[in-house]
């Protein structure tokens, strides 16, 4: 815990990323880059799936992610996957569209994960 702003105490440990990745979703889907990912798989079109290293403590924790391509522009977005591939303590799946709303695999996907770790 450290003094924030004002007389606030923060505490860094609730403010850290515990998990991130960063993964291509075209040609074949891989990993680029991560921290606390021990796989990836590609389950399908659009739908792409992260494995924790280390659990997190819940279900119930921050997920942030974009995606993108290369060249095309346009805006994407990327969302939790849905009722079939929940997120579990151990992982999490997302599902890419394109500016149609239609699943599509997309050039670049990122992942970011908040909460507390198991």
């Amino acid at each position: 815990t450290i003094r924030g702003e004002g007389s606030n105490q923060t505490s860094i440990q609730q403010g850290l990323a515990k998990v991130w990745s960063r993964y291509n979703g075209t040609g074949t889907a891989a990993l680029v880059d991560s921290f606390n990912v021990s796989s990836f798989s590609d389950l399908g079109t659009a739908i792409g799936e992260i494995t924790y290293s280390t659990n997190m403590s819940t279900a119930n924790y921050n997920c942030t992610a974009v995606t993108g391509e290369l060249t095309g522009g346009g805006n994407r977005v990327i969302g939790m996957s849905g009722s079939n591939q929940p997120p579990t303590t151990s992982k999490v799946a997302f599902k890419s569209f394109n500016t149609s709303f239609a699943g599509a695999d997309q050039d670049f996907n990122c992942v970011t994960l908040h909460g507390d770790l198991a």
